[in-house]
């Protein structure tokens, strides 16, 4: 059998809020038409997809589906039905056994539906296969008040996609003027046996704004938690200041380095590196390269951050320990802790700034320069 899908992304989605029709919102960085489309693309049984659009939405149609295989979309109609008439319409030449009529709004349709909808469908005699969850909560009548129960035997909860012999739904479509809002609506008007087949609460429509967050949380990615350490010094020379963190802390001593020599700074980024396995800081911005020479350490600060959103991780905790005698670090520390939330993009909760000394042993002891270390933690796609 030769099967096609045909996916419904025509309509503009009011109830989903916004001006974006909601096929197009971004869902973990693919529009919910995407994961839509990729899900039917990746079953075995399906041979090819065709999406019905909005003419409107043209250029965010191109922009969701870049890269996929698929043949140019259809124009939509004024109401569902209009739409799904114009994509079978499109599909006569090609004449699948079998079209699977799909919402764009249902894009987590896992496996096991369309396995379901297959398996009916190999049955010759039959002509169409719904998936659809039995209704489990009461039901009762009423508007203001409550007037009467429901009984609940044998109602479902009808999904999509929605199986058809191509000729005989065609045929129903041709004949339709029930204004049905789904396939199996335009099937039994016209009288045709349709077979219920196992749903799945995953083939959730997306509906109201809160479906979103739901969606978002169900195609998260799988993250594992990594953590790393970063260790700097710079020893004191000429000059009337030192960076620390991003801050300005006045002192009768500078420090030493090719850039500002800001060792909180640096103790970190070496650690959020240390993450990705993505080398040291040396690496990244070379002592020999004179366009690092005197540079604000925020900029290394802030590459290091973006790649590790850009592994698709999460700076969950960066925790650092500045070593000196002196300057004192206590009454810079809250605008240490916000300067480096600022440039990590995250909250300042997330963010810890101690010091510490060494009694007066070794080089810091001795007040000939000042070191840092630091622990960052994020978490990463497994």
């Amino acid at each position: 059998m030769t099967v096609h899908a045909l996916v419904v992304a025509a309509g503009k989605g009011v109830r989903a809020g916004g001006d974006l029709p909601k096929q197009y919102h971004d869902i973990n960085g693919r529009p919910l038409l995407r994961h839509a489309i990729e899900a039917l693309l990746a079953h075995p049984a399906i041979d090819g997809v065709t999406v019905v659009i909005n003419p409107d939405d043209r250029a965010l149609y191109d922009a969701a589906v870049a890269g996929l295989s698929l043949p140019a979309p259809v124009q939509g109609g004024a109401t569902r039905q209009l739409s799904v008439r114009a994509g079978l319409e499109a599909l006569v030449v090609a004449a699948p056994d079998i079209v699977m009529v799909h919402d764009a709004a249902r894009a987590f349709v896992p496996a096991t539906v369309i396995d379901a909808l297959m398996a009916a469908m190999a049955d010759a005699a039959t002509i169409g296969a719904v998936p659809a969850l039995p209704v489990t909560d009461s039901l009762r009548h009423g508007h203001t008040y409550f007037d009467g129960s429901v009984d609940r035997d044998g109602l479902q909860r009808v999904q999509t996609p929605q199986a058809f012999r191509f000729a005989a739904i065609l045929a129903a479509h041709r004949a339709a003027a029930c204004g049905a809002t789904d396939e199996l609506g335009i099937a039994l008007a016209a009288g045709l046996r349709v077979a219920v087949s196992p749903g799945d609460e995953r083939a959730f429509k997306v509906t109201e704004p809160a479906d979103f967050a739901k969606a978002a949380a169900m195609t998260a990615p799988s993250l594992t938690s990594r953590a790393a350490t970063g260790f700097d010094v710079h020893r004191f020379g000429p000059g009337d200041h030192v960076w620390l963190c991003g801050i300005k802390v006045p002192h009768s001593h500078g420090l030493v380095g090719h850039s500002d020599a800001d060792v909180g700074l640096h103790a970190i980024t070496d650690a959020l590196l240390g993450t990705i396995g993505a080398g040291d800081i040396g690496d990244h911005f070379p002592p020999s390269d004179v366009r690092w020479k005197g540079a604000a350490s925020d900029q290394f600060l802030a590459h290091a951050a973006s790649l590790v959103r850009a592994a698709g991780g999460h700076i969950d905790h960066v925790d650092l320990t500045i070593i000196c005698e002196r300057p004192k670090v206590g009454p810079y520390r809250p605008a240490m802790r916000d300067r480096i939330a600022a440039i990590l993009g995250v909250d300042v909760s997330r963010v810890s700034v101690k010091a510490t000394t060494t009694e007066g042993l070794g080089f810091t002891g001795r007040s000939e320069g000042m070191a840092a270390q630091a622990i960052a933690s994020v978490r990463l796609p497994a």
